[in-house]
C-alpha cells in the first residue's frame, strides 16, 4: 500500500470531521475518495498532506526515502492560483525554481496536459479547464511518485469535464499513484479503478469500482443471429435466465458457472458471440445504497 492509514482522527470542536480512519490506498491505483459534502474527504487530503494537524492516529506514506515523502507527492487541494499576468510557461518557471527542478521539464509537461499551444498566453486569459490544467501541470513538474487532486472537475463545463477526465488517465497509465476526492459518482467510475466512501467523517465501504458495478453473473451479449441465439441459450441448464432487450440478449448464469463453459457450449453448436460483456449497474445506485445501510 502506498498511503495508510491508522485511527486518523480530526475534530474542530464538537465536531468530528474525520472519525478513527482506517484507509488503504493500493500503489498504482486511481483512488477516488467519495463522500457528500462535509464527508470529511478534504479534511483528509490536508490531514495527509500535513496541511492541517491531526487529533490522533496516523499515516504513514511508502514513496520511499523517510523523510524526503512531500518531494514524490504532488498535490492541488484549492482552486488554481497562479500570477494572472504571467503566461503559463512563466508560471511554470517560478513553480520550477521554487522547488529546484530544471526548466527543461516544462515544455513537455505543457505538451503532456495540453497547454503547450498556449503556453504564451496569459494565465488571466486561461478558461477555468486550462487553469486547471496548469495547476496539474505544476504538480507534475517534480515527477511525483503520488498526485492528489481535490474535486479537480469542480465548476467545469462538460468539455472541461471530459479533458480533465482523460488527462487523469493519462497520468495514471504512467503508473503514478492518484488520489481523487470528489462527490461526482459517474467521475470517479469513469476515472478510478480503487475507491472509498466516507460519510460523518468514517469510512463506510472500500474497494474496487468494477466488483461493485458489476452484476454477478450478468451478461451482455450480441451475435449475428439474436433469434438462434436466444433459442440455444434457453436449451442450456447453465443458463438461469435469457432475453432479448434492445437488439442484445441478457444473460443470468447459475451462480457457480463460469462465462466461458458457456461460451465453449455456444461455440460447438457453431454460434459465436461478436460482443460480451458483464451487466453493470451505475455507481450512484450502489453509492445511495451504502449511504443508506450506514446511516
Amino acid at each position: 500500500m502506498i498511503l495508510e492509514t491508522k485511527a486518523l482522527t480530526k475534530k474542530y470542536g464538537k465536531i468530528i470531521a474525520v472519525n478513527n480512519l482506517n484507509l488503504s490506498v493500493p500503489e498504482k491505483a486511481v483512488f477516488g475518495i467519495l463522500g457528500p459534502n462535509g464527508s470529511g474527504k478534504t479534511t483528509t487530503l490536508g490531514l495527509v498532506l500535513d496541511v492541517i494537524e491531526k487529533n490522533s492516529g496516523d499515516y504513514k506514506w511508502n514513496v520511499g526515502e523517510v523523510g524526503k515523502e512531500r518531494k514524490k507527492i504532488g498535490a492541488i487541494l484549492e482552486s488554481p492560483n497562479f500570477y494572472p499576468y504571467l503566461s503559463g510557461s512563466e508560471n511554470l518557471k517560478v513553480v520550477a525554481t521554487i522547488k529546484g527542478v530544471d526548466d527543461s521539464k516544462i515544455e513537455p509537461i505543457l505538451k503532456q496536459v495540453g497547454l503547450f499551444d498556449r503556453k504564451n498566453d496569459a494565465f488571466k486569459k486561461y478558461s477555468l479547464g486550462m487553469k486547471q490544467r496548469l495547476a496539474i501541470a505544476s504538480a507534475l513538474l517534480s515527477d511525483p511518485q503520488v498526485l492528489i487532486l481535490d474535486e479537480p472537475t469542480n465548476g467545469l463545463d462538460p468539455k472541461g469535464i471530459v479533458e480533465i477526465r482523460e488527462l487523469i488517465k493519462e497520468i495514471g497509465a504512467e503508473g503514478r499513484t492518484i488520489i481523487l476526492a470528489s462527490h461526482l459518482l459517474d467521475e470517479v467510475q469513469k476515472v478510478c479503478d480503487h475507491f472509498c466512501v466516507l460519510n460523518k467523517g468514517k469510512l463506510i465501504f472500500t474497494g474496487r469500482v468494477d466488483d461493485l458495478t458489476r452484476q454477478k453473473n450478468q451478461f451482455i451479449m450480441v451475435s449475428p443471429d439474436l433469434h438462434v441465439l436466444i433459442e440455444k441459450l434457453n436449451t442450456i441448464d447453465l443458463v438461469s435466465k435469457a432475453g432479448v432487450k434492445d437488439d442484445t440478449v441478457e444473460v443470468v448464469i447459475d451462480e457457480n458457472t463460469q462465462i466461458e463453459e458457456l461460451t465453449k457450449q455456444l461455440a460447438a453448436d457453431g454460434i459465436y458471440l461478436s460482443h460480451l460483456s458483464p451487466v453493470t449497474k451505475s455507481l450512484e445506485k450502489k453509492f445511495i445504497e451504502i449511504l443508506s445501510q450506514n446511516e
